[in-house]
């Protein structure tokens, strides 16, 4: 899900009237204990680390390609046949052979590529670092978009339940005027086809809260079979947030801190250092060898004569060392290719970069403007949740004495619950709005 789309899924309302479960044996999760879960089992978390541990071992690599490289070898051969001797003639005979050294080589010189490629490296490893903390903010965002999902479909259900028991009644009633003639078959098949929308919505509520409490489980990576709830935030310990808050100064702070940014610089950085370890390869390259070795050989030749292991061995002794100056003058284009590649891969990161700060000012500037939006709202559900609070007193009072039926009462009360819901919703819709800025803003998601 992209971070703007989950942005918008997390703004959907909710409130606090939640459906609760009768059995004791379900778990209940609080939203920290969601996140908590979630950034302890999800692979994605545990893939970024795995990302992070490549890159330690590419580091180590490339330091240790600055030391001389140390090798030994140890050849042997055995010969047999007719073989001529040094009278002329051809005799049989056998021969062993033994060769054995060891040799080092460093580069003194090439390009700076080696320096380079430990630079981008460490650059690797901050972006991957940075990339580790933008997984465990986008897997956040979506548990806290899921987890609220989740009580919104109850409190979704509960309003769907309220209606199919409002259509109920009206049915009944509709019926018993019938009997009396005082309603035609026309009237029941259209109480008769409320009741069905009214059963529909039911269970579109109920299929809509199943399937937000399976993708909770998948992103917190348990079994998908679990049965748990979830508890809702106490609405009465909310304050009001302020919504008096500058889009500019947010997004000035969160180009230096927010995980997406840092994680587009990093990789630019990288792409830089790429460029120059690429370049490195246009340049001479001036190596130091040094080399020592000795042998043995033995013949039954007779008019060879065989010294003694140990003797030849030291009378073998051969050593060397040697300067290698190899310039690259054409090699298929693959430098210059090379180059040219790191050069494309560094406009993109860099393009990258900017779309990443561009789509955090739209962002930022929406979810201002969003906050406001919420505030304004919030006060109007107020008010209309007063009303309808007085609506509802009005009808209460006429139904104690006889002025109003049963379908009139249940009619105001499912409207005075509306208000309450939409009001409800309203205001943890400002909520957690104003937690998003904080998600910008750098401080940690708290309710």
């Amino acid at each position: 899900m992209r971070q703007s789309s989950k942005i918008n899924f997390l703004f959907a309302a909710f409130s606090l009237s939640v459906a609760g479960f009768t059995s004791s044996a379900q778990e209940v999760i609080t939203i920290q204990q969601a996140i908590d879960k979630t950034l302890s089992n999800n692979l994605q978390v545990k893939q970024a680390q795995f990302s992070e541990s490549l890159n330690d071992v590419n580091l180590q690599q490339s330091k240790a390609a600055l030391y001389p490289s140390l090798n030994a070898n140890v050849n042997q051969t055995l010969g047999w046949g007719r073989n001529q001797v040094a009278s002329g003639l051809f005799q049989n005979t056998q021969n062993y052979n033994l060769n054995t050294g060891v040799s080092s080589s460093v580069d003194l010189f090439n390009g700076f590529s080696k320096l380079n490629q430990i630079k981008q490296n460490k650059a690797l490893i901050e972006a991957g670092k940075t990339n580790t903390e933008k997984v465990k903010n986008d897997l956040i965002l979506s548990v806290i978009t899921s987890y609220m999902q989740i009580l919104f479909n109850k409190d979704f259900l509960k309003a769907a339940q309220q209606q199919l028991e409002v259509a109920k009644q009206t049915f009944n009633q509709q019926q018993q005027l019938l009997e009396v003639g005082n309603k035609t078959l026309a009237d029941i098949s259209q109480a008769k086809s409320q009741v069905a929308s009214a059963e529909l919505s039911v269970t579109d509520a109920e299929n809509a809260l199943a399937i937000s409490y399976l993708t909770l489980a998948q992103l917190m990576d348990i079994p998908s079979a679990t049965v748990y709830q979830v508890q809702a935030p106490l609405v009465d310990s909310f304050k009001q947030p302020s919504a008096k808050y500058n889009a500019e100064d947010i997004y000035q702070t969160a180009l230096k801190q927010f995980p997406d940014i840092r994680l587009s610089s990093a990789n630019t950085r990288a792409a830089e250092l790429g460029v120059a370890v690429a370049k490195g390869n246009l340049f001479p390259r001036l190596s130091f060898s040094g080399s020592y070795g000795t042998s043995y050989f033995y013949s039954e030749n007779p008019l060879i004569t065989n010294e003694a292991f140990d003797k030849q061995l030291k009378d073998n002794v051969s050593k060397g060392i040697g300067l290698s100056l190899s310039i690259p003058i054409f090699n298929g284009l693959q430098a210059r290719s090379s180059v040219k590649r790191a050069k494309i891969n560094l406009m993109q990161t860099r393009t990258d970069e900017q779309l990443a700060k561009n789509n955090l000012n739209k962002v930022i500037y929406q979810a201002v403007a969003d906050l406001r939006a919420a505030e304004s709202k919030y006060e109007s559900t107020g008010n209309a949740f007063a009303a309808q609070k007085d609506a509802f007193f009005v009808i209460e009072q006429r139904y104690n004495v006889g002025l109003a039926n049963s379908v009139e009462f249940s009619t105001a009360q499912t409207n005075r619950n509306k208000a309450e819901i939409d009001m409800i919703q309203a205001k943890y819709d400002l909520l957690f709005k104003s937690k998003v800025i904080d998600y910008y803003l750098g401080k940690q998601i708290a309710f």
